[in-house]
């Protein structure tokens, strides 16, 4: 049996789960897993399905039954194989601690996902990506400035034909152009104090405050620094005991843990757009 994963957002009405589930039934399809959420805000019906089809079954003949429900439904969708894993470009600067932890479940088979390869403004991290037999790119700005940095980047997405880019923990800020390409397809983590503490050492700053929580959050990226809709969020308590240095290693647990899960969701299809907000069926 094929694995596949329906993933859908339209107007919500009655009758939508019996179209969807009554369309699989009639070609021998097995659903194995089924979420779905009615937003009272917005009034769209979100759901994600997860069935098994016969071998012979026709991917195709499957997008035609789902595309001809979408003139009474208004269905916005998509249609997964499982069998196909989403391809991963990493970008990262000088902290290595997301990016150990990716390519580490990626190893162990924690992501089912295929990391392509690494980019990177700095040289400092080739070391431990060869160690994982991956691809390592050194991408500084160099005379060309941005335009030309972001370019190259571009041009890696197409030659590994990557489907998502993560920024794990990639200190440079993203041009409105490039985040206008690769729409829903970028992933950044970033501490959780932000906009409270910005700049340099914000650990310090929020040592100075006597802060009570770390937290860290990943989202997907948006002409909107840091401001794009969240996938998921982690959070630790501190307290007066903690030094500026533990505060830092407690941001780092929780900036991969953050991390980790938004990757794996998106990875699993379960991410889905809901304005500026997602829903997640976890």
């Amino acid at each position: 049996m094929k694995q596949y994963v329906l993933t859908l957002s339209c107007p919500d009405r009655p009758g939508i789960v019996a179209a969807v589930s009554g369309l699989l039934a009639e070609r021998g399809c097995n659903i194995v897993e089924s979420q779905q959420f009615g937003d009272p805000e917005s009034g769209t019906f979100f759901m994600r399905v997860q069935f098994a089809a016969l071998p012979d079954t026709d991917p195709d003949g499957l997008r035609g039954a789902f595309a001809s429900l979408v003139p009474e439904l208004g269905l916005e969708w998509q249609l997964h194989d499982l069998a196909e894993r989403p391809r991963v470009l990493i970008m990262v600067s000088k902290g290595g601690h997301c990016l150990n932890d990716l390519l580490f479940r990626h190893r162990s088979g924690l992501l089912d996902i295929d990391v392509v390869a690494v980019a990177s403004n700095h040289p400092d991290l080739r070391p431990l990506t060869q160690s994982y037999g991956i691809d390592y790119h050194h991408l500084p700005a160099g005379s060309g400035g941005k335009p030309a940095q972001e370019a190259e980047i571009l041009a890696l997405v197409e030659h590994y034909r990557a489907d998502l880019v993560v920024l794990a923990r990639y200190m440079q800020i993203l041009s409105d152009d490039f985040c206008a390409k690769l729409p829903g397809q970028i992933i950044n983590i970033h501490h959780s104090f932000l906009p409270s503490f910005k700049g340099a050492r914000p650990y310090h700053q929020a040592h100075a405050r006597g802060v009570k929580v770390i937290g860290a959050t990943a989202h997907y990226v948006t002409a909107d620094l840091d401001e794009g809709p969240i996938i998921e969020q982690e959070v630790a308590r501190v307290d007066h005991t903690h030094s500026p240095e533990e505060l830092v290693a407690v941001g780092r647990d929780v900036e991969c843990l953050a991390l980790a899960r938004a990757v794996r969701w998106h990875s699993e299809h379960r991410v889905l757009l809901n304005g500026d907000r997602t829903v997640v069926f976890r």
